[in-house]
């Protein structure tokens, strides 16, 4: 192997060298503020349960949403950008910045709505917004002339689009609840759920979506999709998104049915292209372990997207019950946690192996040899962390629906166990982004011997 950048294997250029430090941060952070959520629900569980819309719920949520969700969305890009995208995308101090602002201001929301203090989560609010618009502008702008679907780019900057929306309503939303503007007409339950579908349909599942398409033939392996499904789901999604967002913003119940369908029509363009990938997949390589939990991850929040997919239908056409607002909690759940947030999680597993197998390349000189980045990760990490998840989402989700307050706290504890062991398996895969000196590589011979490059489905 030569330091010549024509024999470096599968596109593993120096010009499209992910971020060394920047993904690690935003990751760590994310994890960090995952693990906080989860550990306040299963040492005071009380504190969440009951009727969702209180402040300390509240607080939950958006560590979920934009601590762990968002931010391992904006960590994943300066990752995914390069390496699956096409698109390079080099971090500069105005990036460390917007890390710094994103989490500080995280930090501030959470804090300030567990304080039920409003003013302190608008300024918060602002230093987020910032963090965002920063690292939209700059992905927007180097995707521009990357050689993927023009639908995918779509995806990326419909999603950038929306959160931009959203964290504004959301703002001024805070800022009218405050009493001294009397801004938005309506209540602050029906902003809160605009706010919270534009976000979670219009920015996370749009972008989970969008980049879906890339990454997950590379995770199963299997085929590239293209043509019109690409376009029909960056289009049922967006007119779903807005649609909910101001159907229930106003009160329209018809709009927001309609919107609903459209949305379920959306995902549903999306499941069938996953059904196609796995009906044109490709062998995977021999280094690969079995099971492969990454794989396993995405397949699992495949399947909840299904069920809170059936949940939202359900809530948009029922009339209000008792047993609807249980409902609507576990349709949080399964659409957070169940879906997006183990989405990222099968998405990390991947990725960030990947992140630290381009490193190690690069520090050998581009000639290698470095481990395999099946090599890298710790599979009994890996297997407590995929058992954690297996067994915390739906036991949130049954505790939550039956008020039991045993199975809160017993769910979020094994979840909480399953947070921190993908931590450490973040930890030992870190290590050969940042170990200057490569690797030895033990000899070894024929299907098991480690590859000097990414295998196909990396």
């Amino acid at each position: 192997m030569t330091g010549d950048p024509k024999s470096i294997p599968f596109g593993a250029s120096p010009d499209l060298l992910p971020p060394r430090r920047l993904p690690w941060l935003y990751f760590g952070a994310a994890h960090l503020f995952l693990a906080l959520a989860v550990a306040v629900v299963a040492v005071d569980p009380r504190s969440v349960a009951g009727f969702y819309y209180h402040p300390r719920m509240l607080a939950v949520v958006h560590l979920v949403t934009l601590g762990w969700i968002s931010l391992s969305i904006l960590g994943a890009l300066y990752i995914v950008s390069p390496l699956a995208l096409r698109a390079p995308l080099p971090a500069g101090r105005g990036d460390t910045w917007a890390w710094a602002s994103s989490v500080v201001g995280v930090s501030g929301i959470v804090s300030h709505f567990w304080i039920d203090e409003l003013s302190g989560m608008a300024y918060s609010a602002l230093l987020v917004i910032a963090g965002f618009v920063w690292v939209g502008a700059r992905v927007v702008r180097s995707l521009w002339a990357a050689p993927v679907q023009t639908a995918v780019k779509a995806h990326v900057v419909l999603a950038f689009a929306n959160v931009t929306l959203a964290a504004l309503f959301g703002l001024t939303a805070g800022i009218d609840k405050l009493g001294s503007l009397d801004i938005l007409p309506g209540d602050s339950l029906r902003h809160a759920l605009a706010h919270a579908h534009l976000a979670g349909i219009g920015w996370a599942t749009m972008m989970a979506v969008g980049i879906g398409y890339r990454l997950f033939p590379m995770v199963l392996p299997a085929a590239m999709p293209t043509g019109a499904p690409i376009v029909a789901s960056a289009v049922l999604l967006e007119a779903g998104a807005l649609g909910l967002f101001v159907g229930l913003a106003s009160g329209v119940g018809a709009l927001v049915t309609a919107s609903a369908g459209a949305t379920l029509a959306g995902l549903g363009v999306f499941m069938s292209q996953v059904i196609w990938m796995q009906r044109h997949s490709r062998p995977a390589p021999p280094a690969r372990p079995v099971p492969e939990f990454g794989s396993l991850h995405a397949l699992l929040a495949v399947v909840y997207l299904g069920l809170s997919a059936g949940c939202g239908l359900v809530l948009s056409i029922a009339s209000p019950s008792v047993t609807m607002l249980r409902l609507a909690t576990v349709y949080g759940v399964f659409a957070l946690l169940g879906f997006l947030g183990q989405l990222i999680v099968g998405m990390e597993t991947r990725l960030l192996p990947l992140h630290a197998w381009y490193w190690a390349f690069a520090d050998s000189g581009w000639r290698g040899p470095v481990p395999s980045p099946h090599q890298m990760p710790s599979r009994g990490a890996q297997r407590g962390a995929f058992l954690g998840w297996l067994v915390g989402v739906p036991g949130l989700a049954g505790g939550f629906y039956a008020e039991s307050i045993p199975l809160i706290a017993a769910s979020a504890t094994a979840l909480l166990v399953g947070v921190m062991l993908s931590a450490a398996n973040g930890f030992v895969v870190a290590r050969h982004a940042f170990r200057r000196t490569p690797a030895v590589i033990p000899v070894q011979s024929g299907a098991d011997a480690p590859s000097a490059s990414p295998s196909v489905d990396s």
